[in-house]
């Protein structure tokens, strides 16, 4: 269970180069960037190369108003695809194999019902799209204290939709810090969708700092991830409470639990 460094969050106040060389000198083989849109697919896949480090998740692009996804709002199919393509070409121009799509809000007058049936359909159409790549798309329920209104906000619900979509390359992102926002048992909620997960993130659920690896929850729920044979990426995506290398301490006791990680 290897850690991708998230280039949006850690490391601020630097360029996305400087990133880049600060993740691969404190070892981390593998980053994810939110959004990577403003910045030519073949330089960004340039840049990584030159520090050896492997772009392995990106989102969705927001909507030109700033939507958070556009997966499931009806009328916007076209938009839909225009965002997928986008993202699809980042991924083919740098080898990155996940795409986090982003659902959105249902907007004002639009049923759930409608809303569900507009993101399968999307998600129906995505998918042969980029299983031409090797591509995974991956659903993330988003916690509604950060994200009100956003289409799903436990595991369960994104599970369900994953379910109707029916397509071996939609997954579940499930991400530590969104379960933990919701109160949710956290080992409970991974063990029911885990034979779905493809990405997995955490964060410290106060705050979205540094994970705790010694926090009994997260503990129980590193050693599910790692006795299941899950050998995917886990996800740093959080706010460093100050430089982002000398809070990397918690690395260490990471380590001691995810028997089945890489350690750099």
């Amino acid at each position: 269970m290897k850690l991708a460094a998230n280039l949006s969050l850690l490391y601020p106040g630097q360029s996305l180069a400087q990133r880049a060389e600060a993740a691969a000198l404190d070892g981390f083989a593998g980053a994810e960037i939110l959004f990577p849109y403003d910045v030519p697919p073949a330089e960004l896949a340039a840049l990584l190369r030159a520090h050896g480090i492997a772009l392995v998740l990106v989102n969705t692009p927001i909507g030109p108003a700033g939507e958070k996804g556009l997966a499931c709002v009806p009328g916007r199919e076209a938009e839909f695809d225009a965002a997928l393509a986008q993202a699809l070409a980042v991924c083919r121009a740098t080898g990155c194999r996940a795409v986090h799509v982003m659902a959105g809000h249902p907007p004002a007058g639009a049923s759930h019902a409608d809303c569900q049936v507009t993101l399968v359909g999307n998600l129906r159409r995505a998918a042969p799209l980029a299983a031409q790549d090797g591509i995974t798309l991956t659903l993330e329920a988003l916690n509604r204290h950060d994200m009100p209104g956003y289409f799903y906000s436990q595991p369960g619900q994104a599970a369900q939709i994953i379910a109707a979509v029916g397509h071996p390359s939609v997954r579940l992102q499930f991400d530590f810090y969104h379960s933990q926002r919701e109160g949710l048992d956290l080992d409970r909620e991974l063990r029911a969708v885990l034979p779905l997960v493809h990405h997995v993130q955490f964060a410290h659920p106060q705050g979205r700092h540094e994970p705790d690896p010694t926090d009994p929850p997260v503990a129980q729920a590193l050693r599910t991830l790692a006795s299941s044979g899950y050998a995917g990426w886990i996800g740093c995506e959080y706010l460093p409470r100050a430089d982002t290398r000398a809070g990397l301490a918690w690395r260490d006791a990471y380590w001691q639990l995810a028997k089945g990680g890489d350690k750099p």
